[in-house]
Order: C-alpha cells, then sequence, then structure tokens
C-alpha cells in the first residue's frame, strides 16, 4: 500500500504545482489588467485549493504508513538525523505552513470587496504557498 500512496503522492504533485502555478499567473493578469473577478477565476483557484488539500492527505497517509520512523530510531540523532530529516520534519513542516496559506488566501479572496483586491489575495497567497512547497520538493528523490 504504501509505495501505491507514495507514487500516487509524487505525480499529484505535478498536478498541484501546474494548477497553483497557473492560478497565480491568471490573478496577476486579472490583476495586471483590471479584470473583473470571474466565476473561471474562482474555479481556476479552487482547483488549486483542492488539488493542494488532496496532496496533503495523500502526504499525512504516506508519512503515517513510512518506514523513516523505524529507520530515525537506529540513528544517531533521531528524526533530526540528515538522511531523514527532510522526510520526517522540513517537508511535512513546511508543506503545511503552505497549505495553511494557500487556504487563507482563498479565504481572504472571498471576504474581499473590490475584484482587485481578489486577485491580490490569490497572487500573493498561492505565490508564497507554492515557494514554501517548491523549496521542499526532495528533488533528487522526485526526479530519479
Amino acid at each position: 500500500m504504501y509505495p501505491d500512496i507514495k507514487e500516487l503522492h509524487s505525480y499529484w504533485a505535478f498536478g498541484v504545482l501546474f494548477f497553483l502555478l497557473i492560478a497565480v499567473l491568471n490573478s496577476l493578469v486579472g490583476l495586471s489588467k483590471n479584470k473583473p473577478f470571474a466565476k473561471n477565476d474562482r474555479s481556476i483557484a479552487l482547483i488549486a485549493l483542492i488539488f493542494s488539500h488532496v496532496q496533503m492527505l495523500l502526504g499525512i497517509i504516506m508519512l503515517c504508513l513510512s518506514t523513516l520512523w523505524e529507520t530515525a530510531k537506529h540513528l544517531d540523532g533521531g528524526i533530526m538525523h540528515k538522511d531523514v530529516r527532510l522526510y520526517l520534519v522540513e517537508h511535512p513542516l513546511i508543506n503545511i505552513i503552505a497549505l495553511v496559506l494557500i487556504t487563507i488566501g482563498w479565504s481572504k479572496h472571498k471576504k474581499a470587496e473590490t475584484d482587485n483586491a481578489k486577485f491580490k489575495k490569490i497572487t500573493v497567497f498561492y505565490a508564497i504557498g507554492l515557494v514554501l512547497l517548491l523549496s521542499r520538493i526532495p528533488w533528487s528523490a522526485w526526479l530519479s
């Protein structure tokens, strides 16, 4: 079961990154061209939000099923050992923070009164979330 979840988590990440990038770019275009915030703009941001939340659920399941916990018990330094720290501490923690920011952006855009403010909330919070996600991807393991 773990290998299947791990593979799905890896492939789903492409969708998350793609839709977050599209949401940020779409909001930047809307902001720069002073466009009205339309149903299509809302849908793009919502899809990015949903993909991000599904990815987090897959990640939490994967973290619970991981054998790295057993490995960490036998290493000097436990979960803070350089070989497991990225997977057990940094990646989950930073990605949870990123997801919280993306969710805050979604909530704040709904409360914003002007179209420009809606685009700005999506742009700022989704972009910060995207950068945080990109910073903690285990690139060497993911692309191999």
